[in-house]
Order: structure tokens, then sequence, then C-alpha cells
């Protein structure tokens, strides 16, 4: 942390008076607000606030020298940003208070949220994942050829994450027309910058990743706006990403509640005199830009502004909970075209149907975007993507670097800024990489702030292959319980190529499975044509009238084998396809008519996604029952390579055996 006394040095260059003046009326204003929600927070009437006193010119500054419709990610302490794009305050109060007025519908709060109509992309509590999101935002910008700039925020905190690495070299490798602006202003919450990193200047981590890096004072809002003006006219014509480091210091605690008693008195000395507002204010009246007079009208209309828009936020009610609206309002909504499979049909096996839908997707969908490691010249490792930059280009197909995070982050930036994306996890197991994108970004978005994700994560999951614990995981559950997410997985061609085809028209996120295990094993005639399959329908393989069986994957296989070895074992066998949505009515309506059932999946037995489908059995189906509710499922240890070792870790043959103790109770 710089402690030396610097004073903060203006440069009027060419800057006419109208540009010094509405430089001030923005840097004036969240000022103002601050203080009046510092206020509002004494008396109770607010509950929570974090602070940019003291770091207003650069949310000021950078929001003035872009386009109106360039997208900014800003993070807590950038209330200069919103108020600079003129959202009306009744908004942002009603916001902060968790009110219908807001943006968010009192489903979260703060600065947690986006607009498009200004063009803002809220953050999330984990700071590091918006550096992905950017990165996807500038790819739409850069394949459109638009000319245009984007431009997000970290801190010198956030800036440790993992995110903050994966997310600049992607945009460093991709030449990415992004500025990551970083707040340098000496603390992570508490901690002090010489336990963050050992850098001198954020600027100079630029070298490692081949990029420019400027420092420049963030205290100083024409320097701020003159930097980030120049920039962004040259990011515009020669698209690249740019690190920017604004060197500030906060006046307040990480938030109101957390005090500043781990801070340097003397720092609040120094910095107190560098304060933006005042600091440019004297400026200007030296200048002869502005007089008292002037700062006095202005702070009484602003002033008049803000009591305004807290009225408005304050008288605004709180409906009733709603529970149908919630559960309604978790997807965007859409209606799925219509596409029988249809026409001439040709053999294919599991991997042909889904590199099929694949193509069809990216032929209909000319805004549909694939990335994933080695999937462009090399096809990927099991080869679905072979040929495909040859057919669409690399614009469109892109080997992407090791960073799962910024990828899936980069899919969410895209479907904002009017593109599909589809993820290629190289192996399902990889997907731990990514979990906050998925579960917290991609997952909660359009609950949130009515922002879908379009993005399609192909995950080539599953065992019996001996390759050990970290690419053989079937980790559906993981997703099953994260509500906003939807999950397919197919266990035959036919419906791998419809339910992905359906995938891409859904607008909203989906986990899409694709067993390894059954990529060459299996194969069937499939439509050569455009079809779709819909979400939350199963598949009834086998009818009898004896027990069910629910499964999905390869677990439909080892069920037909089953009844196959048991001839004379007449049962339903319930592909359920996709997993969310569950097709609950088709399991009860078989349990109904059979009295008997088990559930099998390939994950492990505890907290898979059998103990849920057999807990609605026994709550909705009891009085039909005639046996206890079964399941199986793999053992709950990790999957181990040696293969004897691998089958006795799949739950297979114990399921033969249950099949038989079933019908036999």
């Amino acid at each position: 942390m710089i402690t030396a006394e610097m004073p903060v040095k203006f440069d009027r260059k060419k800057h006419k008076d109208d540009t010094l003046l509405k430089l001030y009326y923005n840097i004036l204003k969240p000022r103002m607000i601050e203080e009046k929600m510092l206020l509002l927070l004494r008396q109770g009437r607010i509950a929570k606030w974090f602070s940019g006193i003291g770091q207003e010119a650069i949310s000021v500054g950078v929001a003035s020298a872009l386009y109106a419709d360039e997208y900014i990610l800003p993070m807590h302490r950038n209330l200069g940003i919103f108020t600079t794009r003129q959202i009306p305050l009744n908004r942002l109060f009603s916001q902060f208070q968790g009110k219908p007025g807001g943006f968010t519908k009192g489903r979260d709060r703060s600065f947690h949220f986006g607009t498009q109509e200004y063009k803002i992309v809220g953050m999330i509590s984990h700071l590091g994942p918006q550096l992905g999101v950017a990165d996807g935002i500038a790819l739409a910008n850069k394949i459109k050829e638009d000319k245009k700039v984007t431009v997000v925020f970290s801190g010198d905190g956030g800036a440790s994450e993992g995110d903050f690495h994966e997310s600049i070299n992607t945009a460093a490798v991709w030449d990415l027309p992004v500025i990551f602006v970083i707040e340098n202003n000496g603390y992570g919450l508490s901690t002090p910058s010489n336990e963050q990193f050992r850098c001198k200047s954020f600027a100079d981590k630029a070298i490692g990743y081949g990029i420019e890096g400027v420092s420049i004072d963030g205290n100083n809002i024409l320097k701020v706006y003159e930097t980030v003006k120049n920039l962004a006219e040259s990011i515009r014509e020669n698209p690249r990403p740019v690190i920017l480091e604004c060197v500030t210091f906060r006046m307040r605690g990480h938030e109101e509640a957390s005090g500043t008693k781990y801070v340097p008195k003397e720092l609040f000395d120094v910095w107190g005199r560098k304060d933006p507002v005042n600091t440019f204010e004297k400026f200007l009246i030296a200048e002869g830009v502005l007089t008292e007079e002037m700062i006095e009208t202005k702070r009484s209309e602003i002033k008049k502004e803000i009591e305004s828009g807290l009225e408005t936020a304050f008288a605004e009610q709180l409906p009733p909970p709603d529970t149908q609206k919630e559960i309604s309002e978790l997807f965007k909504p859409f209606t799925l075209p219509v596409s029988d499979a249809l026409g001439s049909k040709t053999n294919m096996r599991l991997i042909d149907a889904i590199s099929n839908g694949l193509r069809l997707a990216m032929q209909k969908h000319k805004n549909l975007v694939l990335m994933g490691q080695d999937i462009a010249e090399y096809g990927g490792v099991f080869k679905i993507t072979d040929g495909f930059v040859e057919e669409f280009g690399k614009a469109r197909v892109r080997n992407t670097p090791l960073c799962e995070s910024a990828i899936l982050g980069a899919g969410f930036g895209l479907s904002i800024n009017g593109y599909k994306a589809m993820v290629e996890m190289q192996f399902a197991d990889f997907v731990s990489e990514g979990m906050t994108q998925i579960v917290n970004n991609l997952a909660k978005s359009y609950y949130r702030w009515e922002q879908n994700a379009d993005v399609v994560v192909r995950m080539p999951t599953g065992a019996g292959v001996a390759a050990g614990p970290f690419h053989s995981q079937s980790n559906e559950a993981w997703f099953f319980k994260t509500p906003g997410l939807k999950i397919a997985y197919p266990a035959f061609p036919s419906d791998a190529k419809g339910l992905l085809l359906a995938s891409f028209e859904d607008p909203n996120p989906v986990m899409f499975f694709e067993h390894k295990g059954l990529y060459r094993s299996i194969s069937e005639d499939v439509a050569d044509e455009y079809y779709t399959i819909p979400f939350g329908k199963a598949r009834l393989v086998k009818e009898g009238n004896e027990l069910t069986i629910v499964t999905y994957g390869l677990g439909v296989h080892w069920a037909l084998e089953a009844l196959k070895e048991n001839a004379d074992l007449k049962a339903d066998l319930i592909d359920l396809r996709t997993l969310a949505p569950l097709d609950i009515e088709a399991i009860y309506t078989s349990v109904k008519k059979t009295g008997r059932v088990i559930v099998l999946h390939e994950d492990t037995l505890t907290g898979g996604i059998g103990g849920e489908i057999a807990s609605l059995i026994t709550e909705n189906c009891f009085e039909y029952l005639d046996a206890p509710v079964m399941r199986e499922g793999s053992l709950d240890t990790p999957v181990p390579m040696n293969a004897d070792l691998e089958i006795n870790f799949l739950p297979k043959e114990r399921f033969k055996e249950k099949l038989i103790k079933l019908k036999n109770y």
C-alpha cells in the first residue's frame, strides 16, 4: 500500500467546461447518495451497505468514458457506474431494500444485479467469476466485429482468485477487447496488500500474460476518464485486453459492520487529502469552471432527486410470497419447436448421433459458439467435433486454455451478448474446476435478474473403461440438487440426438451427460434430419406388470441385460432420459400398476438421485406398494482403476441380485 503523500494533480488539457462539469456532477451524485445511505443505516432503515467513499473517481471516470451500449461488470463499490448510466434512483433504492421495484424482485440485494437496459452485469459474491463473464461478452463483440469494448472490475483482494488468472489468460490468448480494471485500495476486507500479493503494481502482472498494463492514480477522475477513453478508442480498432490498475483507498470498512480499526490512522489522513470529490471540486473552482453557487444549486437538485427516489422506494409495498411465481420464474419460458424424427435413417453409434446433432445445431443456430479443450483441429479427445473447424470456422469452434471456470463464465457472457454457447468438459470429472460458474452464475441468473444463460455443458461421464478415479465419476447428482439447471442423460443414440437439439433450442442452462462407455458400444437407426425430444418425458423401454425399474444412462442397458437373463420377469423399464425435469408421472403410473419398484444408477449409492426418487415414490405411492422401494448404486468409494475392482465397484451384479429379491418379496 502506498503511504507516501502523492497529491492529486489534474491536467485540464483540452477538456471543455461542459465535460468537466458533467464529470463533477456525476461524481457528486454517488457521494451524496452514499452519505444518505450511511445515515439511513444508522437509523436502521437499511440493513447493509458497502461503501465506495474515496473511490468514486474510478467508477464515474470509467462509465463516462465508454459508450452507453458497452457492457460494464462492476463490483461492490461502484455506485458511480449505476448513477452515471442514469439508472432511476427509486429503482436503485428499491433494489437496496429488496423491494419489487428493484431489479431482482427482492431475490438478491445491493449491487448483485444486472440490467440489459443499462448494459450493466452485476456481481456475485464470489467476485472472480465476473472476469470470465466479461470474456464471453467481449468474445461476442469480437465475433460480431462491432468495435465495442467491455470493462470488468476486480478489487486487489479478488485478484488473488484463480478466476483472475484464467480470465486474463483467456482474454490474452483470444485477443479479447476487455479492460480489466483493478481497484487497488490496499485491503481485501482486512487483509493488507503485503499479505495478498508480492508485486508492486498490478500493471506488472500484464507482462506475464503478454498484454499491456497501466497503473494510474485512481483518485484523479480526469486521469481515469482520459486513460479509459484512450484505451477504449484504441481497443475498438485493435481488439486486445489491457490491465488497468487504479490506485485508491477505501475510507470506510469493507462493509459498515466491519469497521476500520485494522487500518493505520495515518493512512486516513494521507488519503483524506486526496479525496476525489473535494480535490476535483477545488480544481474546477480554481479553473473558473465551477462556483460555490453552482455547487449549492447542483447539491440541491441531487438532494431532491435522492429524497424523491427514497420516498417512492419506501412507499413501495412488499407483495406476499407467491410460491407458484417463485417456481415458475426459475427458467426462461420457451416453446420447443415440434420436429419429429421423420424421413430417412442411418445406423449411428451414440457418439455419431451426438456429433450429428451438434453439427445440425451449428447449421441452424448461426450464433452458436463451441468451446472446449482440443475441440478444434484435433476434434476433441473423443473426435465428436472432428471436421467442425473446416465447416464452421475457428471463430465458432474454439480451443480453450485449461481453465474450466473462465470458459464456463465466457459461455454465460456470450449468452448475455446474444449468443448461444456449448462448453465441453473434456471429462465430466473436470467440471469441479468450474462449479461456481455453473451453480451460482448459470443456474441463478434468470431467477435473480431475468438474464437467461443459453449454455449447454457437455459432460462425457461414467465408468467401465478402467480410467480410474479422475476420469470415471458419475457426478450428475452434484447438479440435480441445484435449482435452475436442466439435466439430460440419454441412453440411446436417437435420444441423444433429439435431446441435444432440444438443449440448444432451450434458452436455459443444460447439463448434458454422455456416457463414455456407450459412445461406441451401442448403435441404432437414427433419423438423419433435424428433430427434437422434449425434456421431462421418460421412455418406456419395456413393459410388464410385475415390477418397475427406474434408471438412466448405462443403467438402462444393465437392466435390459438383466431382463434378458430372466426372461420370465415382466417389468416396466423406465429410461428417465432427463433428470431435471424429472418425469414423475411416468414413474407414479408404473409403480401404481406394478406395486414394486427398484431404482438403479451408476452413481454412488449414498447421495445419488435414486434416494430422492425412492423418497418421492414412498411419499406419493405408498398405498400401492407391495414391497419396500429398493435402490442400487455403486460403492461409496472413489472409482478404482483396476478392471476387477471397477466391476466390483459398479452396481450391475448387485442390481441383478436385488431384482430377483424384489420379485420374490
